[in-house]
């Protein structure tokens, strides 16, 4: 967990070093006060005191006591802005450093379990450098301290001392056997329980439509159970530790007492004379003051372990938390800048071109699409055609280095792929997913999503375009508010602004990946009517299910089981291709096509 602490800023740093000077002025003023308290109590105990040396004594003790809380006041001060500032730079860095993970990582540790690890267990380990922290400090310096103040003490005392810190060393150490492997199943059990809630939230109507609601319900329940009684297995160690802990305190009193009072009665009083009689007097006085000093200090060493137990106690959960920051921070991207981004401007060389590129997903022998190859010319409109699960998708995700080729070549403008950085690349591409995801905002910040100004006159003719006629019904026109994921609006809907926002960017090539699919026939031939017209000369990528959609394509590439089957023009397909011509017969009649 301590390998974190290099996200400490240089101010992080001062302000750590001013509280541990803080730290060691109040532990100074707390071991200073039983000092003065046994002077107290010898000159109460004395014949003839001088009421001075009370108000003295005692006004000494406020002092030291007022010091020690102002000290811990300003202590926890600078303590508290540590905590916040590193929980604030290591959450930012952490997720930075997820925005830059590939499909891989983040399939890898999950979508719901990098949502706790970002909040849940950042919090566990700002939890501990606030609270901990102090205690990692205060604790050992005050225990050594404290101890060497009384090691010339009773021998009694101190035997009966140290008797009590190996029970509670071994309570807490048995604890915290019992406790560990529960905070790590604590944490991986948080990231089901979060799964668990955003599958439900996510998928609301889903389980309302099927009536689902019971066995989501118990699928949620289950875990909840399961966190819930490891939290209550906790508790109960914790809670019986607590118990165990104060008998310890308590009957170290009263062992320091009874041993104080076997003291006092082996001093004789010598009753022959006066001064004998005093000297036994202030003998006796003098034991009563030195237990009252040797029982502070004595609570102030428990105390003091007290305060270690309960850093042990939340330290196994931390270093859990810290581990699980550090297996994101530490996992690089698979996926990296090229160090070339020069690309060749000759008008003959291709837009794109795939080459013998093989491909399989992580921990897959079985290839997702293999020996794929073909070539796309500057300002052509190539589509993509095939059943579910043939790799259509998968190639656009190689193109754009959401993954890389296990084998073979992805060019662009005759550069491979990976030579280029992923910035330049992606600049290169104007994307609309399958999934149209919309952000929270408006309707203008979403069409001209990554822009610094949006251009007024270029937002409403990608909206035009898209056919995004609604737009100008709203009160708001294109300041509407967007909700999260586009909820408020139709899934057509969400699809033509998705397809805004791609025509918006104006890159050299358009990937539309089945982005026409909520789009009813007339909308979707107007929108691809709009996109030849206003995108002349661009190169256009189309995946698409719909014959009508691709056939007038340049080029249609076709696929099955993770292979190119076929590369042509509709006409040409329809009289050569028998897995084109199936797929255009389970649409159109054979008097249609």
């Amino acid at each position: 967990m301590f390998s974190l602490f290099r996200h400490f800023k240089k101010l992080d740093w001062l302000f750590l070093f001013i509280a541990a000077g803080l730290i060691v002025l109040q532990v100074y003023l707390e071991l200073l006060m039983p000092e003065y308290t046994e002077n107290l109590t010898v000159f109460v105990t004395s014949a003839g005191t001088d009421q001075s040396e009370v108000w003295k004594n005692g006004g000494m003790m406020l002092l030291c006591a007022g010091g020690s809380l102002l000290s811990a006041i300003t202590c926890s001060f600078f303590i508290s802005y540590v905590a916040s500032d590193f929980s604030a730079t290591l959450r930012e860095k952490l997720y930075r450093h997820i925005l830059s993970f590939s499909n891989k990582e983040i399939h890898h540790f999950h979508t719901a379990s990098l949502i706790t690890r970002t909040t849940n267990d950042i919090v566990q380990v700002q939890n501990f450098v606030a609270m901990g922290t102090q205690m990692l400090i205060k604790a050992p310096l005050m225990a050594i301290w404290a101890i060497i103040k009384i090691s010339n003490s009773n021998l009694s005392w101190t035997l009966a001392t140290v008797i009590v810190i190996v029970i509670i060393a071994i309570v807490v150490v048995l604890g915290i056997i019992f406790c560990i492997p529960k905070f790590t199943k604590i944490q991986k059990l948080t990231d089901d329980l979060n799964e668990r809630a955003r599958e439900n939230v996510s998928g609301v109507r889903i389980v309302r439509a099927f009536n689902a609601e019971e066995h989501q319900k118990t699928k949620y329940e289950n875990v909840n159970n399961e966190i819930t009684g490891t939290h209550l297995f906790v508790s109960r160690i914790t809670g019986l530790l607590m118990p165990v802990l104060n008998l310890a305190m308590n009957g170290l009193t009263l062992v320091i007492y009874w041993i104080a009072a076997l003291l006092i009665n082996n001093i004789a009083l010598d009753t022959s004379s006066t001064a004998a009689m005093m000297e036994g007097i202030a003998e006796r006085a003098n034991v009563i003051a030195k237990m009252t000093v040797f029982s502070q200090y004595s609570m102030q060493v428990i105390m003091s372990f007290l305060m270690l137990m309960f850093v042990f106690l939340i330290l196994p959960r931390t270093l859990v938390s810290a581990k699980r920051i550090k297996e994101v921070l530490k996992t690089e991207s698979t996926i990296k800048d090229g160090e070339n981004n020069r690309e060749l401007q000759e008008n003959e060389i291709p837009a794109i071109v795939f080459d013998h590129v093989n491909f399989s997903y992580a921990g897959d022998s079985h290839y997702a699409v293999s020996d794929i190859n073909f070539v796309i010319n500057k300002g052509e409109t190539v589509a993509f055609i095939g059943s579910t699960g043939c790799g259509k998708t998968t190639l656009i995700n190689l193109l754009l280095r959401y993954y890389d080729v296990t084998s073979g070549e992805v060019m662009v403008n005759g550069v491979d792929v990976r030579n280029y950085t992923l910035s330049g690349l992606r600049k290169k591409f104007s994307y609309a997913p399958q999934k149209a995801s919309l952000l929270k905002g408006t309707i203008k910040s979403n069409v001209g999503y990554g822009q610094r100004e949006i251009d007024e006159d270029r937002l409403g003719k990608a909206l035009s375009c898209a056919c995004c006629d609604f737009v100008n019904e709203l009160e708001k026109g294109v300041d509407s508010e967007v909700a999260q994921g586009g909820h408020n609006y139709s899934g057509g809907q969400r699809q033509r602004l998705s397809i805004a926002r791609a025509i918006y960017k104006d890159a050299d090539i358009l990937v539309f990946d089945d982005t026409f699919s909520a789009l009813d026939f007339k909308t979707d031939s107007q929108v691809r009517r709009n996109i030849h017209n206003e995108c002349e000369g661009k190169t256009v990528l189309i995946v698409a299910q719909r014959i009508g959609t691709i056939r007038n394509a340049d080029k249609i590439v076709v696929m099955d089981k993770g292979k190119v089957v076929g590369i042509g023009t509709h006409e040409e397909l329809i009289k050569s291709n028998d897995v084109y011509r199936e797929i255009a017969l389970s649409q159109l009649s054979e008097e249609e096509l």
